[in-house]
């Protein structure tokens, strides 16, 4: 949210960049801090526990595809490339 850039003298300009910035930072940290007061505790530590779950999840799913042995990166690679040139 930028009001008044452009307008004016410079220093104006400037005076009013800074305090549409300060203005829109007050807004984000009430806005935030709102959100965060009105979640319950237990509910809070639910919600990140499922998080990291699932992200433990893609984790061992992108280690099973991709932990390949040196002879799957070359079959890989002859798939692609063989892809690629019958287009």
């Amino acid at each position: 949210m930028v009001i008044g850039f452009g307008f004016g003298s410079p220093l104006q300009s400037l005076l009013m960049l800074l305090l549409t910035s300060l203005l829109s930072y007050v807004i984000f940290k009430n806005l935030r801090r709102r959100r965060h007061t009105n979640l319950d505790p237990y509910e809070e530590r639910e919600r990140r526990r499922q998080y990291y779950y699932e992200q433990r999840q893609r984790a061992r799913d992108y280690a099973r595809e991709f932990d390949l042995s040196d002879e799957e990166i070359e079959r890989r690679l002859d798939e692609e490339l063989d892809e690629y040139r019958h287009r």
